[in-house]
């Protein structure tokens, strides 16, 4: 059994596929079909289109994607070269990673220089599916950050073709789908302010984009031009398709939206009904499989995740946070009054710094330090007087 957790997978991975033949895909289309079906479009993998079938049951979400993401690449240099030898593909792809990771972030100078190029590309493939260590990546990244790892198979697509990658290609096709997915959350006809925290947390998940809010206010102000072939448009109508998915359906408002999209990227309305047809009967057949499709909306479901384990995290913290907190004496009093009453903007702001100092020194707590964290620190707040014991409570309200 391939394990993506454990050196040599990726050299495993081809010595058991080179067992047995696999169809060429015969072209972008039937690519596109197949990668859809295995759900690495949407980050979340269901199955490998390999020619031996891979199990995908007890393995890690990020094992799934690791496996998704190597053979995605394959499919699409087999495609593009019409071969199937895996050691020009592994080369190829890391030359590919190699001229595209930012200097400064490029994983190859982690990697002695005497490793394999198999070695190599298994430490570009785990930088590229965990992004990063923090909460956001164990518990709800692979939702949403995962299902960008395709605009690299895209970009993959373009050195294959032209021996380099178009300038900035990767940033503006990220651009564009993180535009088209806060529009689409924009358009959906029950928004709440978890939608909102939802385009956010999808913009926060950038790989090539710095982090910003997107000034994109309606469809016509999208600049599409960009986009040049059929995957890169039926990728973009996907993902905004699952982004209005709710309660088991697309209301016709969406529908429109989505329409709309495709008359501005040039895709016929019977691909568009392809689309939300295959993205219900997606969800509906996987969503015991996935988490994220068990609620209508997919950041309750991380919330309710993370609240748990933020819960653990303290209980296992609990001495040492006990202890750096009853050494502030202001912030013991902030804590106890904010469980009866709002503390006032400089309140909160004290007791944020406060509690990121103390987060600093305890190496568990450092997740709210990262990107995004500053979205749990007010689980942390909500918990901590619950978690500490009585004794401390009553102490803290004095």
């Amino acid at each position: 059994m391939i394990n993506p957790s454990v050196h040599g997978w990726i050299d495993k991975f081809f010595a058991e596929q080179s067992l047995s033949p696999h169809s060429f895909p015969q072209n972008e289309s039937d690519f596109y079909t197949r990668t859809r079906a295995t759900g690495f479009i949407f980050g979340h993998v269901v199955s490998i289109d390999a020619s031996i079938a891979i199990a995908t049951e007890n393995r890690l979400p990020q094992e799934l994607s690791k496996i998704g993401m190597l053979n995605t690449l394959y499919q699409m240099y087999r495609l593009t070269k019409q071969n199937n030898e895996s050691a020009n593909f592994i080369n190829e792809a890391v030359a590919f990673y190699n001229t595209m990771i930012p200097k400064g972030f490029n994983p190859l100078k982690k990697v002695l220089e005497s490793s394999s190029p198999s070695s190599k590309l298994e430490k570009i493939i785990h930088d590229r599916v965990q992004t990063n260590e923090d909460m956001f990546s164990k518990n709800f990244s692979h939702v949403i950050t995962n299902a960008l790892l395709f605009i690299d198979v895209l970009a993959f697509k373009q050195y294959l073709e032209k021996g380099s990658v178009p300038e900035k290609y990767s940033t503006i096709i990220e651009d564009i789908v993180i535009s088209v997915v806060s529009l689409s959350l924009k358009s959906k006809t029950g928004i709440s302010q978890h939608d909102d925290l939802l385009a956010k947390l999808f913009e926060s998940s950038v790989r090539y984009n710095k982090f910003g809010r997107n000034a994109i206010t309606s469809i016509e102000n999208l600049d599409l031009s960009y986009l040049s072939n059929s995957l890169e448009k039926h990728y973009i109508i996907d993902l905004a398709g699952i982004s209005l998915w709710s309660d088991e359906k697309v209301e016709n408002e969406e529908r429109y939206f989505l329409f709309k999209l495709g008359e501005f990227l040039k895709i016929n309305d019977t691909e568009i009904l392809n689309s939300i047809n295959f993205i219900n009967d997606f969800i509906v057949k996987y969503k015991s499989e996935i988490p994220y499709f068990n609620f209508s909306n997919p950041v309750k479901h991380f919330y309710d995740q993370t609240t748990d384990s933020v819960a653990i995290l303290i209980n296992r913290n609990k001495s040492r946070l006990l202890k750096e907190i009853s050494e502030s004496k202001e912030l013991m009093q902030l804590l106890a009054k904010s469980t009866h009453k709002d503390l006032d903007k400089e309140e909160k702001k004290k007791m944020k710094k406060q509690l990121l100092d103390i987060c600093k020194s305890i190496p568990s707590l450092t997740i709210f330090l990262l990107p995004g964290g500053g979205l749990l620190l007010p689980i942390l707040i909500k918990f901590i007087p619950q978690m500490l014991p009585s004794s401390f409570n009553e102490n803290i309200e004095d």
